[in-house]
């Protein structure tokens, strides 16, 4: 051993695994927590700080990397792709109360009216809007309880994915990231699709009960109880909270970012709108609403959420900066405005080559 030990040298004995000092290029091994080599990128997996210790500078210019200036670019033609959106006269909104940056944390319902005055339901004859809704009830009402899923939702899943890459923003996004070396295949890129944003993983006691998907676009609501999982974080859940139907922090709703689901919910009386802290700047659909609401009894102090925008669009955009900024604010242009995003991997479990899971996706308010 004492001989062994002389032919290692400082940096093999201490590196920090989560660190790329010292570690650039190094080989791929599925016992890292994160990596250093360039296949890093592609799968989504790179330490925080490998840019700093591994690229060099300019490296942004270079012609696989996504740099910013690609970023609002490829938004603002993933914006004028967006033709299945509403028009104006589809949806009329009553946000009423705009609340304050102290008022948004109050759980005072300000708005007695609900959101939504009116919704052409025959949006959701289109075919992506369909297929999404079909998804929404795939997905059992408690954190911690294995799901149970049943070939008949797998063929949801994909018609879903089928759906939505037949529209011309999904083939865009394809397009730049097939130029950018990511995928090199369309259905290879379907493929991580399905595993990026279905792959089951755990937000609870170890049962595969959570996928990106659900948190992000279905959600969940309070069944009572105690126990299980509730306080979402980037990379899982605070034993001790309420089993609820949405990820909950302290009686706190977390999660559900999506406009159709909140409109369904408000129209079954599940959802109660509260008020308003922040409305975008656009003019038509999509805009962009930060929101106060209470579901099930359980509060959301600031959930924002794009309004009227197809459901290929909100899907495209997080799956764009999740695999271009994941982890990272990422700075889109939308008609000429500008929009962030935030997304964060799910870091306990990985599927493929220690690609990661989506865990969340949100449009960043004020």
């Amino acid at each position: 051993l004492r001989t062994t030990l002389l032919f290692l040298s400082p940096k093999d004995l201490y590196t920090a695994p989560d660190s790329c000092k010292g570690r650039c290029e190094e080989p791929y091994s599925k016992e890292d927590e994160c990596h250093c080599n360039a296949e890093c990128e592609r799968y989504r997996n790179c330490c925080e700080d490998y840019y700093r210790h591994c690229r060099p500078v300019g490296f942004s210019s270079s012609r696989d990397a996504i740099a910013d200036e690609d970023l609002l670019h490829i938004s603002e033609q993933l914006y004028k792709a967006d033709h299945n959106k509403a028009r104006p006269t589809d949806i009329a909104i009553n946000p009423q109360y705009q609340a304050s940056p102290d008022e948004t944390g109050d759980q005072e319902d300000r708005s007695p009216q609900p959101l939504y005055k009116y919704v052409n339901e025959e949006l959701f004859s289109k075919p992506t809007y369909a297929s999404f809704i079909k998804l929404l009830d795939n997905y059992q009402r408690v954190t911690g309880r294995e799901e149970d899923v049943t070939a008949e939702e797998l063929g949801e899943q994909d018609n879903f994915l089928k759906e939505v890459m037949k529209t011309e923003l999904m083939k865009k996004l394809f397009a730049f990231l097939h130029k950018k070396n990511r995928y090199g295949s369309e259905q290879e890129f379907v493929a991580d699709l399905k595993e990026m944003w279905f792959g089951l993983y755990s937000r609870g006691d170890g049962e595969q009960d959570s996928s990106g998907f659900e948190h992000i676009f279905s959600g969940r609501a309070c069944t009572g109880g105690t126990g299980g999982a509730g306080q979402h974080q980037a990379g899982g859940l605070t034993p001790g909270s309420r089993l609820c139907l949405g990820e909950v922090k302290k009686g706190k709703v977390s999660g559900f970012h999506n406009w159709i689901r909140f409109y369904l919910l408000e129209k079954q009386g599940i959802v109660n709108y509260f008020s308003h802290n922040f409305n975008g700047p656009w003019d038509t659909y999509p805009d962009v609403l930060g929101l106060q609401f209470s579901w099930d009894g359980f509060y959301k102090e600031v959930g924002s959420a794009f309004i009227g925008c197809s459901p290929e669009f909100e899907f495209g955009l997080y799956t764009l900066c999740f695999i271009a900024r994941p982890g990272r604010a990422c700075h889109l242009s939308l008609g000429g405005y500008s929009l962030s995003i935030q997304t964060y991997a799910w870091t306990k479990t990985t599927y493929g080559n220690g690609k990661k899971y989506i865990a969340t996706a949100y449009v960043i308010s004020p």
